[in-house]
């Protein structure tokens, strides 16, 4: 299975706080952005039991940014959609979905938004949500997951 996480609100706090795992020297020299707690462990567990795992973000970062982020937490990312890919491939599609995650074989997508959740219903494709509250939010994912397989 591929799943998609986003970035801002879902795996990095922006407007939403929650906690993140901790920062090594190198991480902080070069200003890289602090990830959600759980994000590490959750994304190798997945990777182990052969997932592949995507960022798809509506931000502007760079793919080579968002690689190096996860790589200096030891996460290797099969795949990464920013704004510039999404739009570049869904510019025939008049850019009528914030995310279309099948456009890049992307069988889930993890999500803080409730917008997102609605484009999933509405072109049918299948969405996880995670607010900041959540204690056990990657008990949560693991969870939804499985009722996906």
């Amino acid at each position: 299975m591929t799943i998609s996480f986003d970035l801002d609100d879902t795996l990095i706090p922006g407007t939403k706080r929650f906690p993140t795992e901790k920062r090594n020297l190198l991480q902080k020299t070069f200003g890289h952005e602090k990830i959600r707690l759980g994000t590490v462990p959750l994304v190798k567990k997945l990777k182990a039991e052969g997932h592949q795992v995507f960022v798809y973000t509506t931000s502007f970062r760079s793919a080579n940014y968002i690689r190096l982020l996860f790589l200096s937490y030891g996460i290797w990312l099969d795949g990464i959609i920013n704004q510039r890919r999404h739009d570049r491939t869904l510019l025939a599609e008049g850019n009528k979905y914030s995310k279309f995650p099948p456009a890049f074989g992307i069988d889930v997508h993890v999500d803080d938004s409730k917008g997102v959740e609605m484009e999933g219903q509405r072109f049918g494709f299948k969405t996880i949500i995670v607010t900041e509250v959540m204690d056990l939010w990657t008990d949560h994912v693991l969870e939804k997951l499985s009722l996906s397989l």
